[in-house]
């Protein structure tokens, strides 16, 4: 007997919107990773690109619960010795409003090479616009 896959060039992909206003970051963000890997579809299979494309709005409206926005760190590196920057996430939504929720997505996805695949098929904006009304985005309920 033999597996059958199907080919990413032969996938129809569908896009979806997710409206992330007073929802919980992890939610919504595993919610998203759920849909770009293609976990939702029938033939699914963890080496190919067969997810849709989703649209997050209203990035910045997110909720955290408990003392997160004070407590939560994210951390990047330079690369020079002694070069480890540390910002809450207060700090982090005030610099870039959209940037937590792209981290938390982008950690939900494989590392390696599919995992950039996949990181192109969000897109993150932090207010209620988006450019993409021509792909008739569903929208997705958590």
């Amino acid at each position: 007997m033999k597996t059958l896959y199907k080919k990413p060039k032969d996938i129809e992909r569908k896009w979806f919107i997710i409206d992330a206003a007073g929802k919980p970051l992890g939610r919504v963000a595993a919610k998203t990773a759920y849909l770009l890997r293609g976990k939702h579809r029938p033939f699914y299979v963890p080496f190919h690109e067969v997810g849709d494309y989703v649209i997050i709005t209203n990035a910045d409206k997110v909720h955290l619960s408990g003392k997160k926005e004070q407590d939560k760190l994210y951390y990047r590196h330079s690369g020079y010795l002694g070069g480890l920057k540390v910002e809450n996430y207060s700090k982090l939504a005030a610099r870039k409003p959209a940037a937590p929720m792209e981290k938390a997505v982008r950690g939900m996805l494989p590392k390696g090479p599919l995992g950039n695949k996949l990181y192109r098929n969000v897109k993150i904006y932090a207010g209620a616009a988006h450019p993409h009304d021509a792909q008739k985005p569903e929208p997705m309920e958590l």
